[in-house]
């Protein structure tokens, strides 16, 4: 790995999310909108080694062409499936749908969509309806 890249990289390691924005609106143009610092950070961190020494290889490439669109996770249950959980004294039942998840007469684009509006906060749908430990 060229001293650039290193030293670049260990810099990326220190930034706060508005400096980690701004390195990436710099080289990359406009950053993606998210607030998970961590996450931007190994995003950028990828892109400056991509940029670098090149990205991913063709059969890479290939192999990931071949697994097809990421499915939002609860989809795989098949449409029709409810999810139920008891939520402040109440029962909510959200059912999977050919184009998301309904819960009573809203269809949201994914679990967690769903399960924040149930909840009022922000929340982890998967885990929210018991499909993930913790």
């Amino acid at each position: 790995m060229s001293k650039d890249v290193e030293a670049l990289l260990a810099e990326i390691q220190t930034m706060n999310l508005d400096a980690q924005r701004a390195l990436w609106r710099a080289r990359f143009g406009s950053p993606p909108k998210m607030r998970s610092e961590p996450i931007l950070r190994m995003l950028l961190a990828w892109r400056v080694q991509a940029a670098a020494f090149g990205g991913l290889d063709a059969a890479t490439l290939r192999a990931l062409a071949r697994t097809g669109p990421v499915q939002p996770e609860g989809r795989g249950l098949g449409v029709g499936a409810r999810l139920t959980r008891h939520w402040k004294g109440r029962e909510v039942t959200v059912v999977v749908e050919e184009n998301g998840f309904r819960w009573e007469s809203q269809l949201f684009a994914s679990l967690s969509a769903a399960a924040t509006a149930i909840a009022g906060t922000r929340w982890n749908g998967p885990r929210f309806f018991g499909l993930r430990d913790g």
